[in-house]
């Protein structure tokens, strides 16, 4: 049995958005308990979104899981319910589900969301996280199979974005930044795995190389371990390589909007 759905959206909370999405829900599903995963996903900050939600899916029980961050909300862009592992992702096929797909286990089977008689109505064109997503989900909760919302899609027809990789090359590390949080902290593609892998430890020194730039940072467990104001290089608590500043913000500071380029290297 579904024991949950979760909500994940870039609504903010300054407004009704995100409760008219709750009570859609327990109009439809009183029983349904609902989990708030982020309501401030950066507006329209698709692959923002997408990291948030695949580093969340592990710790969420499998369940009905709505994701609505959608710079093309109101165009002709489909919705899709997709499953995967024991749960149905629902959301624009943007992209936004795909990494949280993959951390599932891989896309089963996918449904594109066109059957209306599911939805609320009237239906706003710009506002489908209530009108579309919620009651489909709540429906979902009750019962409802995901082959009865429309079509099916082949799996290999969803929009998916690219995967953050990273490369062990020539005793250095090569990746990306996949995310910025709140805090400013740069979040690389980089596991702590592949500093293990060229014998780096914490409380080494790296060298990390951005674009043309040069720097040496302290590997800590924690951003607290250096005087406020010090960057600092850690393990976060998805197992990757993060880059912060003690009461700071990185990503201002050194200028890496995610998808940035990043090399780290062992300093003996």
């Amino acid at each position: 049995m579904t024991s949950v759905i979760t909500l994940l959206t870039d609504y903010g909370l300054e407004d009704g958005y995100v409760a008219a999405c709750h009570g859609v829900i327990a109009g439809i599903a009183p029983e349904a308990r609902v989990i708030d995963v982020c309501h401030l996903i950066p507006a329209g900050d698709v692959r923002r979104g997408a990291a948030v939600l695949a580093q969340t899916i592990p710790y969420l029980p499998a369940g009905i899981h709505i994701a609505a961050v959608d710079p093309g909300a109101g165009a002709s862009r489909r919705a899709v319910a997709v499953e995967a592992g024991g749960r149905v992702f629902i959301g624009p096929d943007n992209g936004l589900l795909s990494w949280a797909v993959h951390a599932g286990g891989g896309a089963q089977a996918a449904h594109e969301i066109s059957n209306d008689q599911h939805f609320l109505r009237p239906v706003s064109p710009t506002f489908p996280g209530r009108d579309v997503f919620a009651p489909v989900a709540a429906r979902l909760y009750g019962g409802l199979s995901p082959a009865e919302l429309g079509p099916e899609i082949p799996v290999g027809r969803l929009v998916s974005l690219p995967e953050p990789t990273s490369r062990l090359r020539e005793g250095s590390v090569e990746g990306e930044v996949v995310s910025v949080d709140r805090y400013g902290n740069t979040q690389l593609s980089i596991a702590a795995g592949d500093l293990q892998a060229l014998g780096v430890r914490v409380g080494d020194t790296l060298g990390v190389r951005l674009g043309r730039r040069q720097l040496s940072l302290p590997y800590r467990e924690t951003f607290s371990a250096v005087p406020p104001g010090e960057l600092v290089a850690f393990e976060d608590s998805a197992g990757l390589i993060a880059i912060a500043v003690n009461s700071g913000d990185a990503a201002q500071r050194l200028g890496l909007p995610p998808g940035a380029h990043v090399r780290l290297s062992p300093i003996s």
